[in-house]
């Protein structure tokens, strides 16, 4: 099972026009779509439409309109009620898939509503495989609250605990990549990577395979298992101790990027729990985020309608830099090794 946290979902609408996107100007859709999102929501809706087991854990009144939208598509959540609405982000698709993204900040959490919510992580990963923590937090929420939910769940599962995911940015990701708690697998996206490691730009990192995993290597030797590193049109990376692969798949016509990188996700998720290796873990991934680019608003797809067999994947050679090692939880073979 694949336990996700949304600690700031959405409902995610998706305004597409026919025509480019004129500041200013007054202009007609041609089509409006609503979905439950939030970028651990996503992730289950694209595991739950291929029949693989999952669990969504989010804020929300039972009312809202992101948990009738998760009950449409019978997504299994657990929420916990906060007594305020949830957010709408509004994603606009040109014809070409240029996309443009206006994300409100979502309802605030109080220290015991966030206790509360952790509480219910904890609970609900007993047994699970993976854990992903996904998307920005809600305002005043303390950036290093992800790394208090992985102390939190290795202390009380031990070895059993599942592996662990980020999937962030700003401050949220940068504390989940350097903090005490290390995750098993990082998936930033190649403007995340730049700003995490110093390391180019993310334009510099989506031309420069290579840089981009180089970029990667220095978080791995800083204790993260493995980095999924998407870089649109580019493909994506996945580095870990053990190798570097880069991938790309032949062209699709895309129609919206929302969710394409939290599709990518999915894909990995679901290969690695089938046993795959680490090159098709990321075949996989590059599978499933080029389908939903090819797909409309934040549609996700299921695993019939994807094509690992467009996806081309290339070895690399890297060397891993030299970085003290962390100590406690974390260090040494991490768990994504072990099991």
């Amino acid at each position: 099972m694949i336990l996700t946290l949304t600690t700031n979902p959405s409902v995610d609408r998706t305004v597409e026009l026919d025509a480019p996107l004129e500041r200013g100007a007054v202009q007609r859709a041609v089509r409006v779509s609503r979905e439950a999102g939030g970028k651990g929501v996503n992730v289950s809706r694209a595991l739950a439409m291929s029949g693989v087991r999952t669990l969504a854990v989010l804020p929300g009144d039972d009312d809202d309109p992101v948990l009738a939208g998760l009950r449409t598509v019978a997504v299994p959540f657990r929420n916990l009620p906060i007594g305020a609405d949830l957010r709408t982000n509004t994603a606009i698709t040109e014809a070409d898939g240029t996309t443009t993204k206006i994300n409100e900040p979502g309802p605030v959490l109080s220290s015991a509503q966030l206790d509360e919510l952790l509480a219910v992580v904890v609970a609900e990963s007993g047994g699970a495989h993976w854990l992903v923590l996904a998307g920005s937090l809600p305002p005043g929420v303390p950036p290093t609250f992800y790394t208090r939910v992985i102390g939190a769940v290795r202390e009380a599962h031990g070895p059993s605990a599942p592996l662990v995911a980020i999937d962030s940015s700003g401050a949220p990701l940068s504390e989940g990549a350097t903090g005490f708690h290390a995750p098993d697998l990082l998936k930033p996206n190649a403007e995340e990577l730049a700003e995490l490691t110093g390391i180019g730009t993310g334009h510099d990192l989506e031309e420069d395979h290579e840089l981009a995993a180089s970029a990667c290597a220095v978080l791995v030797s800083s204790g993260v298992g493995a980095v999924l590193a998407t870089l649109g049109s580019r493909g994506a990376l996945l580095v870990t101790s053990a190798g570097a692969w880069h991938g790309t798949h032949s062209p699709v016509t895309a129609r919206s990027t929302v969710g394409a990188g939290d599709s990518a996700l999915a894909g990995y998720l679901l290969a690695h729990s089938a046993g795959e290796l680490p090159e098709n873990c990321l075949r996989q991934a590059i599978a499933h985020g080029s389908a939903a680019a090819a797909l409309p608003g934040s549609t996700v797809p299921s695993l019939e309608q994807t094509t690992p067999a467009e996806v081309s994947i290339t070895a690399l050679t890297i060397t891993l830099p030299v970085i003290e090692a962390h100590t406690g939880p974390g260090s040494g073979p991490t768990a994504q090794e072990e099991r």
